[in-house]
């Protein structure tokens, strides 16, 4: 066997597992999104076919004895027979897409294509009628068998087809974008079934192990794999609920991450195990730490080009200006354990610093007040100062003059206001957002002043700083969580307007909202229930029930709703007197005072003698029960 014969047999065997690896990837890739979408799902069976066939094909490439090797061959055909109906299959789903859905005749079809194809891999398994396997140079060649010429019939009718019906589907498209993508489909179309169609069959005995035949191959695998990358970019559009932009972006990181990941460290294998010597180490010694090596600068080249790669291919001018944005916020907000985490760090120091064995901070955030971190065992109960009304009212009152901050005293602590640099009261007059709690007697004030001393100061700002970024934060969370569930335009409704003909209209604006849909509308409305843009600004005021409401009682928009919520709440009540332990009024419970009442988890889960991780769930389930009244209400209303 000369040089180059061995060097043809490792790109090969190479591009071979490559193949596997791409099609086992974009498989599990596509597993990921809308299985719900029929071409989502029938994208999904194509990449299956060609992943079993290019599993079995890279297993075979590793030279297992004869047995093996035919077993292998056989398994193969699970991909090559089911293929053909498979690719008619997805373009049928690409067909009704634009709005022309199977009338019976070509779903009949495809169930007689799968037919067929499960009696070919029966053949194949069972007898050699289809293909017969011939010992050729110490290997195993595959030839035609007498029924070959009706799998030939059967592929050539139903690639053709499929690529009629893509073919009509990219005339029916209505704007340049949809057509464009179709093309895309179109031209890459063919790819999975050309690409493991049993082409040693039609070939002599033993010629794909020749250079010509091994020149063939290699290039016909390295089409496959760009084929095989095209085809995936237009198909994972349909079925998405998230924008292209995210498409794109989900994709390209996949893309690098992961195949181009395993095909780095699969070349870096193969090629220095065929090497004999590599500084002066046998190859299969350096293959490990080569291997490890490719992958780590791989991934750190990934790490430093992929904002690039995504500026150039995906954002482009005002697009990138408004993620950046979006990407600085993101980078920005601490959550509120975040904060959390920082501000007991900060008491933690301030404790080190004036040598003292506890403190505490409280904050003003909430209707109640709350102890944000505690250092130490304080010697009494939370309860007894949180609840002390006299000190907190004199604490969030006092007087402030030329940025003077005075204290107070309780039981045997300092109290020192935690003043906000951003929410004012009358003029400049700042408000506290919390207290800091220092055992009395300690050196932490000035004794002119009354004032933090020098040295505290800074930490107290860092207090006062983080008090300020949660109120803030909060607000900012409480807007988006009003806000996010209104959005109406997805990709999926965009794919409704891109595709559909106008002669065959959408029914979904007349049909009655999704209710994945409006379980978060409804529970925005709830969490806003006594004011925010979660019921402010909410869809469910375009419910025909709320409009009634308006109209009969000539109310506002907002307070129909909330008349709605209440009354779909009120529905859930139990008859009889009500219990607060009792689990027939479980539900009824939380939503009324969670949401009526508008009292913390931490009370309601106390209060209902349950864990906070078990209100979320009980409260979920609560939200779902009147999202379904909701909707079960609205659908009388609008069959009426």
């Amino acid at each position: 066997m000369t040089l180059l014969t061995i060097l043809l047999l490792t790109v090969n065997e190479t591009l071979t597992a490559s193949n596997a690896i791409i099609a086992v990837s974009l498989l599990l890739f596509n597993l990921t999104r809308n299985l719900n979408n029929r071409v989502a799902k029938s994208s999904a069976v194509v990449l299956a076919c060609v992943a079993c066939a290019y599993v079995s094909d890279a297993f075979i490439a590793l030279g297992p004895d004869n047995a093996a090797h035919e077993i292998a061959s056989r398994l193969q055909w699970i991909g090559i027979a089911f293929v053909p109906a498979a690719v008619y299959h997805l373009s049928d789903a690409l067909l009704a897409t634009t709005g022309l859905p199977s009338r019976g005749r070509r779903r009949r079809v495809i169930r007689v294509l799968y037919l067929i194809g499960a009696g070919f891999l029966l053949s194949v398994a069972f007898s050699d009628s289809l293909v017969q396997f011939v010992e050729v140079q110490d290997s195993l060649s595959i030839e035609a068998g007498g029924a070959f010429l009706v799998y030939l019939l059967y592929f050539a009718l139903a690639i053709g087809f499929a690529f009629y019906n893509v073919q009509r589907a990219r005339k029916r498209c209505l704007t340049r974008s949809t057509e464009l993508r179709m093309a895309y489909l179109q031209i890459a179309f063919l790819t999975p079934a050309i690409g493991i169609f049993p082409y040693s069959i039609v070939l002599p005995a033993g010629a794909e192990f020749t250079v010509f035949g091994l020149l063939v191959i290699n290039t016909a695998n390295v089409i496959i794999i760009l084929m095989l990358f095209f085809l995936s970019y237009p198909l994972y559009f349909f079925g998405s609920d998230m924008p292209d932009r995210l498409v794109k972006k989900k994709l390209l990181d996949f893309l690098l991450r992961g195949p181009a990941t395993g095909l780095i460290a699969l070349a870096m294998m193969n090629f220095t195990a065929q090497a004999t010597r590599i500084l002066s180490l046998p190859g299969e010694a350096v293959a490990p730490p080569a291997i490890v090596g490719a992958v780590l600068l791989w991934q750190w080249f990934v790490s430093l080009a992929l904002p690039y790669f995504e500026k150039f291919f995906i954002y482009r001018d005002e697009d990138d200006a408004q993620i950046t944005k979006l990407q600085t916020l993101s980078d920005r907000v601490l959550t509120h354990d975040d904060l959390t985490q920082l501000i007991m760090a900060t008491t933690e120091s301030i404790c080190d610093h004036l040598r003292i064995d506890r403190a505490f901070v409280i904050s003003f955030e909430h209707a109640l007040p709350e102890f944000i971190s505690k250092v130490g065992n304080l010697d009494f109960a939370e309860s007894d100062l949180l609840e002390d009304s006299d000190l907190l009212q004199q604490l969030t009152q006092l007087p402030r003059e030329s940025g003077a901050k005075t204290h107070l005293q309780w039981r045997d602590y300092t109290l020192i206001p935690l003043l906000s640099r951003r929410v004012s009261g009358n003029g400049a007059q700042a408000l506290p957002v919390g207290a800091l709690g220092l055992p009395r007697g300690e050196d932490a004030l000035d004794s002119d002043s009354a004032t933090p001393s020098s040295s505290l100061q800074p930490f107290v700002r860092r207090v006062e700083t983080s008090l300020d970024d949660m109120r803030l934060q909060a607000e900012i969370y409480n807007l988006l969580e009003g806000l996010l569930p209104q959005f109406q335009m997805t990709r999926s409704r965009a794919v409704q307007v891109e595709y559909l003909q106008s002669s065959a209209p959408s029914t979904t604006a007349i049909n009655l909202p999704e209710r994945s849909e409006l379980f978060e509308q409804v529970r925005a409305a709830l969490r806003h229930y006594w004011g925010g843009s979660g019921i402010s600004q909410s869809n469910l005021i375009q419910l025909q029930i709320v409009q009634d409401l308006m109209q009969s009682a000539e109310d506002t928009p907002v307070h129909a709703l909330r008349k709605i919520l209440a009354e779909e709440i009120d529905a859930l009540k139990p008859q009889g007197e009500r219990k607060m332990m009792s689990p027939e009024w479980t539900l009824y419970n939380i939503l009324q005072l969670r949401f009526l009442e508008s009292r913390r988890v931490r009370e309601v889960a106390r209060r209902l003698s349950m864990s906070e991780a078990d209100l979320y769930r009980k409260q979920r389930i609560a939200i779902l029960a009147v999202t379904d009244q909701i909707l079960e209400r609205e659908q009388q209303v609008r069959t009426q």
